[in-house]
């Protein structure tokens, strides 16, 4: 099926497939939303799903902007790679220090909700200092829609991309968040958090063993 409208690249369908299959795939954004919901629920993790869909946006906007420059400078995405692999120890860290803090906090059953901004800033720095992000989106807007796109249609293709990122990201926070879930959840609260910590400073290692 090709799209005649101004607004869809002739390669729409094919990039929202390729696009959406790869948000299915399970990465750190998965796991620190998992990781933030299972305590605090949407409340405690939608703005981190904000963050996340901005930092995605983020890099849509830079490869619709200048992909050209960054093909020609790989040492760029070194960078960010290096500072978001320290970036994923550190978040893999805190994770597993606040399973330390239920248990010593055990009889205080007041659980601390991050603040929106604080939220937002965690997601948009977990999205933005994952360099992965910037190839996907270099390669889906380079190599499946061509040369031949309008302007118009990579900025819609773009917004598309990034609002499919936001309302999955939030399912999966409403999806584990929901009262019913969250309760089951709790009696392995622990668990699920250092098994969501442990994974994130994993990813954070191997990037920097990656060097």
């Amino acid at each position: 099926m090709v799209f005649t409208d101004p607004f869809f690249p002739s390669a729409f369908l094919t990039l929202a497939l390729a696009h959406f299959v790869a948000l299915l795939s399970p990465g750190q954004d998965f796991f620190l939303i998992v990781a933030h919901s299972v305590r605090n629920g949407l409340k405690g993790s939608r703005y981190i799903c904000l963050g996340i869909a901005s930092g995605n946006a983020f890099y849509i906007v830079v490869v619709l902007l200048c992909w050209q420059a960054i093909n020609n400078h790989p040492e760029l995405l070194n960078i960010i790679a290096g500072i978001g692999a320290l970036y994923l120890i550190w978040l893999g860290w805190q994770l597993m220090k606040s399973c330390n803090r239920e248990r010593n906090s055990s009889t205080d059953n007041t659980t601390s909700i991050f603040s929106a901004g604080r939220q937002f800033v965690i997601g948009f720095g977990s999205a933005l200092l994952n360099p992965k992000n910037a190839l996907f989106y270099m390669s889906l807007m380079a190599v499946i829609l061509g040369d031949d796109v309008s302007l118009q249609q990579q900025i819609f293709a773009g917004i598309w991309m990034s609002l499919v990122v936001l309302l999955w990201d939030l399912l999966i926070a409403f999806t584990v968040g929901y009262r019913g879930i969250q309760t089951l959840f709790h009696r392995h609260l622990v668990m699920i958090e250092r098994g969501a910590g442990l994974v994130l400073f994993a990813i954070g290692v191997s990037l920097l063993l990656s060097f």
